[in-house]
């Protein structure tokens, strides 16, 4: 049970990070809707030619980061959030996807301090509270600031859509402790 609420919240927090993504402003060609493999290395080639062709698009750039977080090619979609925070530093939803990329490549440490720059900068980013919570309470077996994260978000949010979720992880966390 334990395991499931782990991996609920994970991808909870993914997908939530995903969506909150804003569109590049480069155009990109239209035509017949692909699906698969074959329509994200269409994407992925596009975003590269045009990160190529403005290196100051930081739509682009972080179309590119979320293509390859999607794909779960962690690295390369930090390296991508990167030059993206180069032009855009106060991007909390790129940090936060970067945060979850490092967790990705088993880097809770780096997860952390991500987490916590976005919230320095927008203290009530749900996502930021939660994913902390997650990489505190399941990477990092500190429950008690996790339980505070989980706390946090669902004081922010009360009527999220996976919110007895994060209810159901405080309680696993309190009994564990």
């Amino acid at each position: 049970m334990r395991k499931t609420v782990i991996v609920i919240l994970f991808l909870a927090a993914a997908i939530a990070g995903c969506q909150q993504k804003e569109e590049p402003q480069h155009q990109f060609p239209t035509g017949p809707v692909q699906t698969g493999p074959i329509q994200m290395q269409d994407e992925v080639k596009l975003l590269q030619d045009a990160v190529k062709e403005d290196p100051q698009n930081v739509n682009a750039w972080i179309k590119l980061g979320n293509s390859m977080m999607d794909t779960s090619r962690f690295s390369e979609a930090i390296e991508a959030y990167k030059k993206a925070l180069e032009i855009d530093p106060k991007n909390v939803d790129v940090r936060v996807d970067m945060g979850t990329c490092y967790r990705g490549i088993k880097r809770p440490d780096l997860a952390l301090k991500e987490y916590r720059k976005a919230l320095e900068i927008n203290p009530k980013h749900l996502n930021a509270h939660k994913n902390l919570g997650v990489v505190l309470a399941y990477d990092l077996n500190d429950k008690s600031q996790a339980i505070k994260e989980f706390n946090k978000y669902i004081e922010l949010a009360p009527n999220a859509p996976d919110v007895t979720q994060v209810k159901q992880a405080i309680l696993e966390l309190k009994a564990a402790k």
